[in-house]
């Protein structure tokens, strides 16, 4: 069985002594609970992608002492009404992501949101000069309407989306069910009407600002040696054989570096077929632009759209990603509930039928990734995924799976005790 200890760590932030534990992911209660093993379970849209099985365990959780370290801390929220939807339209003036002028993910001032975010997501310098042609074609890609979505295109239209903090996962130039799903969560964002295929209606909204039009969405990037000299391993199925890993380090260069630039491995090396991806090189990358910055009162899990709505204080709906919210055979708790701790690099704890428990130690290939936001229903929360190409395409056993940037990014802003709505 999983359960998901920090083996340092794990509070609430007001200052109470905690159980945070994995199950149906992981969760964070003032008592003792039960979890269930969020192994994934393939779905047939799943199945070239992955030979996962599903198993099941049970286990109690030990109650654990978190540091400052791990806990980010903010003020309780006033709780909205659980029924409401939200705003249907947010501010252009700040929802969407400034312009990056060669540095991404770089937030100014000292306050607690920039702190935490420059603290969990990486600075990005890059450049864009001498970029090839296949980068220049997509960053002057514009989309007619009755045109087909080319690779090229459709590279634009996901970091338009990304950048106006719809996320669509990871970047592949694709035109496919994350990416539809951005678009309808920026259209209900704005406004406009909801549609299956992207209309004019929708581009114009989301090219009108000129400055953020005229972000490259790929660039050059020089890799370091902090890019390549990382600490790889090879993951193994069995549990115990995980938890004497010094880490769940990633598998490969190419995996960190796609992970880091909120792309697919495939498109990464698909830009890059020459590249022995070694320090000094320069590389082709998709610009992640900024997050959110605005501080999240609550979240919306939807089920139907597969797709986790976060709001701030006066309601107004300032991100989105998509997600993975339960299964048939294993569904999300209903109703709401609110966020009871948060930590960065948790460790996951299997818990054998024998009663042997082994902790897999934390890093991005952990069952939940590098965040478990737990919640106030025990068993349950908000967490990262090893597999980010698999979010929306897999099932989980109760909890909201994100990719691991997303699950930083909404780690940095999400404010304790905010609600969480299952729907």
């Amino acid at each position: 069985m999983y359960q998901l200890t920090k083996i340092s760590t794990a509070l609430l932030a007001i200052g109470l002594s905690t159980t945070v534990f994995i199950g149906q992911s992981v969760a964070a209660t003032t008592e003792n609970m039960t979890a269930t093993d969020e192994s994934t379970a393939v779905t047939p849209e799943d199945t070239q992608a992955t030979n996962e099985t599903t198993t099941t365990n049970t286990a109690n959780v030990p109650n654990q002492v978190a540091t400052n370290r791990d806990i980010i801390n903010g003020a309780i929220p006033n709780k909205p009404n659980p029924n409401m939807l939200g705003k249907a339209v947010r501010d252009d003036a700040t929802d969407m992501s400034p312009v990056t002028n060669g540095v991404s993910q770089k937030l100014t001032g000292n306050s607690k949101t920039a702190v935490s975010l420059n603290k969990f997501l990486p600075t990005i310098k890059y450049s864009t000069e001498n970029l090839p042609a296949t980068a220049q074609k997509v960053n002057a890609a514009n989309w007619q309407a009755g045109a087909d979505i080319d690779r090229n295109t459709g590279t634009k239209l996901q970091a338009l989306l990304n950048w106006q903090h719809s996320g669509v996962g990871p970047v592949d130039g694709y035109w496919g069910k994350n990416t539809r799903k951005a678009m309808q969560a920026f259209q209900k964002a704005k406004g406009l009407t909801v549609t299956e295929t992207l209309n004019n209606e929708t581009w114009q909204a989301l090219t009108k600002n000129d400055k953020l039009l005229a972000q490259p969405v790929l660039v050059s990037y020089q890799l370091s040696e902090a890019d390549v000299n990382i600490k790889t391993t090879t993951i193994p199925a069995a549990a115990k054989e995980k938890a004497k890993l010094e880490g769940m380090y990633y598998e490969s260069v190419i995996e960190g570096l796609a992970e880091k630039f909120h792309i697919s491995e495939k498109y990464l090396k698909a830009l890059n077929p020459n590249a022995s991806f070694s320090a000094g090189e320069t590389i082709i990358v998709y610009n992640p632009g900024n997050p959110n910055t605005k501080a999240v009162s609550r979240v919306v899990a939807d089920r139907t759209t597969e797709t986790l709505y976060a709001y701030d204080a006066q309601d107004n709906l300032v991100a989105s990603y998509p997600t993975t919210v339960g299964s048939t055979a294993t569904p999300s708790p209903t109703g709401t509930h609110t966020v009871a701790v948060k930590v960065h690099e948790p460790n996951y704890t299997y818990t054998a039928d024998d009663g042997s428990k082994a902790i897999i130690p934390p890093g991005p290939n952990n069952p939940v990734g590098m965040v478990w936001i737990g919640l106030s229903k025990p068993s349950y929360g908000i967490h990262g995924s090893p597999d980010p190409a698999r979010i929306s395409r897999q099932a989980s056993a109760g909890c909201v799976r994100l990719t691991n940037w997303d699950a930083l990014a909404l780690l940095g802003v999400i404010q304790n005790g905010a609600t969480v709505t299952f729907k």
